[in-house]
């Protein structure tokens, strides 16, 4: 047996008891047993399963990792964006790394109150994560304090042991207003958001088998439909290498449109005016025709163009959707003598061609 003792405290431990001055590097998960208190728990192993990263994590991994080394606090980094499309992998980057650097990760993925001040008392460089933050500490009516706002203080970098904070969200405007745009307590914010349509191509020209990249073209028309993650491109590749065109694959995969999306329309004329709407909503799939309002610069009603969204085409070129001319017709809600008039002075204008662009909600803008 091992004998341990605490101030006038002895305590009996099995012979197989090992005694650190620090945390072994490795991967941790934070655990709470009532009447024993925190503890850590050995984590399975942060595998890096992807052959070929996509986008810029891995230079954005090095920048996290040089600027802890330099400095002499807290550092704490942001990851945000819908699920599957990259955030989870940038974690492990950043875990393997640290592992690599001889130091400890761990991770928390739930809320238990006192969990801060357990944090708190590790005096050695680690990196915690905090995955689903904008859910794991979410607030509800029946908490005493903001699960959120209890951690603000090991944040800030007054607690022991220098440490580095990774937060993933899926929803950033779930994160506590005392975390975002404080980049005293979180230095980095990555925002990570769906494939372009080139990323698109690359990727499945990498899965694909050669005889199959044509019906890459089509993957990238649906995607301006339907947001599609990397999880949705893998799924994809693997039908498509089985044989089957997209059009059929995609009809049994787990992929839906399943509400109606808001869109940017504009009316673009030979003599170089532009008429909009900033946002109605559509079904893009839709074989019914819609009509929607057009208004100029100064936002004043100018007309109405009917469509089929079915006859919506894509300019793989220039990354956007479009109709062409003829398939649209031109009007006004009402008709009499003056919208008449209107009317054929609209008519009498050439129309170049139609841009459609889907609008991300999630999207987050910056004044530069």
């Amino acid at each position: 047996m091992k004998v341990i003792s605490t101030g006038e405290k002895y305590s009996i431990f099995p012979d197989d008891l090992k005694t650190y001055d620090r945390i072994p590097a490795g991967y941790y998960v934070v655990r709470f047993v009532k009447g024993e208190g925190f503890f850590l728990e050995k984590y399975y192993k942060f595998d890096i399963k992807e052959q070929v990263i996509y986008g810029v994590h891995d230079e954005k991994v090095h920048k996290v990792i040089d600027s802890f080394k330099e400095f002499n606090r807290n550092l704490g980094v942001i990851l945000s964006g819908d699920k599957g499309i990259g955030k989870s992998l940038f974690a492990r980057m950043l875990g393997v790394e640290m592992v690599n650097a001889n130091k400890p990760v761990i991770i928390v993925d739930k809320y238990i109150e006192g969990i801060g001040a357990f944090l708190d008392k590790i005096d050695q460089e680690v990196m915690v994560l905090l995955d689903e933050f904008d859910k794991t500490f979410s607030s509800s009516r029946d908490d005493e304090c903001n699960p959120q706002t209890s951690m603000l203080s090991l944040f800030d970098g007054v607690s022991q042991g220098k440490k580095l904070f990774v937060v993933t969200c899926n929803e950033i405007r779930g994160l506590n207003s005392f975390l975002v745009n404080r980049p005293g307590r979180f230095h980095y914010h990555f925002r990570f958001d769906y494939p372009t349509a080139g990323e698109i191509r690359k990727y499945l020209e990498d899965k694909l088998k050669t005889e199959y990249y044509g019906e890459i073209d089509n993957v990238i028309c649906f995607s301006t439909r339907v947001s599609l993650n990397y999880d949705c491109l893998r799924a994809i590749a693997y039908e498509v290498n089985k044989g089957l065109c997209f059009a059929e694959a995609i009809k049994d995969l787990n992929i839906v449109n399943i509400d109606r999306e808001q869109y940017k329309l504009q009316v673009l004329f030979d003599d170089g005016e532009i008429l909009t709407n900033k946002r109605f909503l559509m079904d893009s799939f839709s074989e019914s025709e819609i009509s929607v309002d057009i208004r100029n610069k100064n936002n004043h009603y100018s007309g109405e163009i009917s469509f089929s969204p079915a006859d919506i085409k894509y300019n793989y070129s220039l990354g956007t959707m479009y109709i062409s001319p003829e398939d649209i017709e031109l009007g006004y809600e009402t008709y009499d003598d003056d919208d008449n008039i209107k009317l054929k002075a609209l008519k009498s204008r050439k129309i170049n061609t139609i841009v459609i662009n889907r609008i991300n909600e999630k999207q987050l803008h910056y004044v530069v």
